[in-house]
């Protein structure tokens, strides 16, 4: 790489448009894992942001880029680096995959639950159309349900619908539309079942199985080249991508991708420290939460590096604005058009510019040179913005819009006048005398029809994706109470409730969102008047459930895991009073319907446990360890207890076996892109190792909330159900 300052403007264009300011810089060779501190930076950057205008980028950077170019040149040898997996043919789509969306295969647009089928190019239509499509993907399908009992990472692939060749199937759709597929792994998931291969040898299997592309690395710092390796002699070559930063920088050999994560909003931007060791290195910078996405986006048009449109972020909707959408799509155009400028080993950033707080980067190829603007004004900034060397014959274009550029000519430099909006973008391209570039003409004409609509113009308004509740019908009234059931007396209650979730906060958006509600959010409170009903005393029991099957003739159309601890069609013996599980939501209100009953609401479950008086539990303000099952801390489930077996367990009124058996259906919840049911009462089984495992919510102000995608996954051996009976 040259560290001369190619860019540099004739002497007669100050620096930043002012006089230059000497700056004492060194390269500090501290570094984090994530980006280099910018030229001029305190050693507290980014906590020390006094004075920032004073720092002269111009007036450093040439110095920095020296240093660092010293300090690559170490880390490369110190870590033995050899560029040999940049080079391999079927892994340089990593360095072309600039969009990468993670997403939940629980997204409504992916997999349709009414219709049984997947719906990729739905779900790519869709991407399309907002932003401009997307490169890679990956399809998750663990957390946030792992842990509501002992199906293991793997396991739960198999139980997505059609099995391992329905996923395959997906695959096979993603590929068609030319998308490459990660498959995640986490080394966190110790505490459910013990799987029968090590982690690198089953994601081995599973990857060839099904035709995936890459391994995504949840939670680490580098993907192990034991996953790699193995892939290999599968003969399925793949890209490895870990969720964090890279840690150990030898990694860097076969960790071909990665993940990005927040970086600070400085007005200075920073350089992503592994796309300067490696320039080849592609990086997807990752925000989920974030909501006004303008400097993840500089950043990643800055660097040349590709971002993760990550907007299901555990079944909670977090869209990309209009203006963030179309920042997007613009960019990720350009970037997929010089796609080879975006690995150019020349990268140089820090180009020189003629405006204050402007920022370019330089890629340059054998054809063309590319640089990349961003303004991180809040103002617009029109005027003379750059100037670079100039050979005589070259062809300008001002590629953000789309036009041709007639630039002024002034010390063998060419200096171009162009606006960029307030907190906008721009990038020129620099086309080599007797050079061509396939597809140019029709890039321009697109670029330029975008750019009719600046992005200032657009909304930047977030706001949460509205949910509705299922309705439950009512069921014919009884006069007294059913056989088997409880009747629950009118009165006045607070329904006061939490969404147990491990992540999003306090933020809107999360949990469930009531009828009386504007929108989801994790806590709730209502004044109600409760009308007199009856529930059953009990969970539904294997036993009451074969009487349905028998009766009804019953069996639902995708019968994987239907009572799958059922032997030969019936309960094991000894499990008959024990309430029966492995049933869907489906399956729970068949048998209601049959019964001339329905699935409660969860406000009506937590009456019926908690009384008027707000209590913790059934029994009262303490736990007691004597009025539940035991807790299961091992790898596999134990049988649940019968439910009769802990009456000391009782809630006010007499309604046995609520809490700390097996969690309890209730309401469905929906909006565009997720379904979700709420679980209450929790179930005896803890799997230990992770606080990332679905999460326990035995208080009565608490509830589970259970992302639904189909029967097959959804029924769980730690999930029953009990009923309801309206009254006269």
């Amino acid at each position: 790489m040259n560290a001369s300052s190619d860019d540099a403007p004739p002497s007669s264009a100050p620096a930043n448009g002012r006089a230059p300011v000497k700056t004492e810089f060194k390269f500090s060779h501290v570094t984090t894992g994530r980006y280099l501190p910018p030229p001029g930076k305190a050693p507290g950057w980014p906590f020390a942001e006094i004075g920032h205008w004073k720092i002269d980028v111009n007036g450093t950077a040439d110095d920095w880029i020296a240093e660092l170019i010293d300090w690559r040149r170490e880390h490369l040898t110190r870590i033995g680096y050899d560029d040999a997996h940049y080079r391999r043919p079927e892994l340089q789509w990593a360095q072309r995959n600039f969009v990468h969306a993670q997403m939940m295969v629980e997204d409504r647009y992916f997999y349709d639950p009414a219709a049984g089928k997947y719906t990729v190019d739905r779900y790519l239509d869709d991407l399309e159309k907002r932003f401009g499509g997307i490169d890679s993907v990956l399809i998750w399908f663990v957390y946030p349900n792992i842990g509501i009992d002992d199906r293991n990472k793997t396991d739960l692939a198999h139980d997505l619908p059609g099995g391992l060749e329905g996923l395959r199937g997906a695959v096979e759709d993603f590929h068609r539309r030319g998308v490459k597929v990660f498959l995640p792994t986490m080394p966190w998931d110790n505490g459910t079942r013990e799987p029968e291969k090590n982690d690198w040898q089953t994601m081995a299997e599973l990857v060839a199985a099904v035709g995936a592309d890459g391994i995504n690395g949840d939670t680490y710092n580098g993907v192990p080249r034991a996953f790699f390796d193995a892939c290999d002699a599968a003969g399925r070559p793949v890209v490895v991508q870990p969720e964090s930063t890279i840690s150990a920088e030898e990694a860097l050999i076969w960790n071909v991708q990665s993940w990005g994560k927040k970086v600070p909003a400085d007005v200075v931007p920073s350089v992503a420290k592994f796309k300067w060791l490696e320039p080849r290195h592609m990086i997807n910078y990752e925000n989920r939460w974030g909501r006004d996405r303008t400097h993840d986006l500089q950043y990643i048009f800055f660097n040349g590096v590709g971002y993760n449109a990550w907007e299901n972020i555990w079944g909670i909707w977090n869209q990309l604005t209009p203006r963030d959408a179309e920042a997007l799509r613009r960019i990720a155009a350009i970037e997929r058009q010089f796609a080879a400028a975006m690995v150019s080993l020349d990268w140089r950033p820090y180009a020189a510019t003629l405006q204050r707080d402007v920022f370019a980067s330089r890629f340059p190829t054998a054809e063309y040179t590319l640089w990349t603007l961003v303004n991180r004004n809040e103002y617009e900034v029109a005027g003379e913005q750059i100037a670079v060397p100039h050979a005589e014959g070259a062809q300008y274009f001002d590629v953000w819009n789309g036009t041709g550029l007639q630039p002024r000519f002034e010390d063998g430099h060419a200096i171009f006048d162009f606006a960029m909006e307030a907190r906008g973008f721009g990038a020129l391209i620099a086309i080599a005398p007797g050079a061509s570039i396939e597809g140019l003409d029709a890039f321009l004409a697109r670029m330029r029809e975008s750019a009719k609509t600046p992005l200032q113009a657009l909304s930047n308004v977030w706001r949460s994706i509205a949910q509705q509740m299922m309705e439950i019908e009512r069921t014919q009234p009884a006069a007294d109470a059913p056989e088997g059931m409880v009747a629950i007396p009118a009165g006045d209650f607070d329904f006061v409730v939490g969404g147990i979730e491990i992540e999003g906060q306090t933020w809107d958006g999360v949990d469930v969102q009531y009828p009386w509600e504007n929108s989801p959010r994790r806590g709730h409170r209502r004044r109600m008047r409760m009308q007199r009903y009856f529930i059953d005393r009990y969970p539904v029991t294997n036993t009451q459930f074969k009487a349905f099957l028998d009766a009804s003739g019953y069996r639902p159309p995708d019968p994987h895991n239907f009572l799958r601890h059922w032997k030969d069609g019936a309960p094991r013996p000894g499990w008959e009073n024990k309430p029966v599980t492995w049933v869907s939501i489906e399956d729970a209100r068949a048998y209601a319907a049959w019964a001339g009953k329905r699935l409660p609401h969860e406000w009506e479950w937590q009456y019926a446990a908690q009384g008027g008086d707000g209590r913790a539990y059934p029994w009262g303000g303490q736990w007691q360890a004597d009025a539940v099952p035991e807790i299961n801390r091992g790898r596999e489930l134990l049988p649940p207890d019968d439910v009769d077996a802990h009456p000391r367990g009782a809630s006010p009124f007499g309604v046995m076996d609520l809490v700390g058996n097996v969690w309890q259906w209730t309401d469905e919840y929906g909006d565009e892109h997720t379904r979700a049911a709420v679980l209450r009462g929790g179930s005896a089984y803890q799997p230990q190792t992770s606080h990332w495992y679905f999460p326990q919510a035995y208080r009565l102000d608490q509830h589970g909330k259970y992302l639904l995608m189909a029967p097959c996954k959804d029924r769980s051996g730690c999930v029953g159900f009990r009923c309801v009976v309206d009254a006269a």
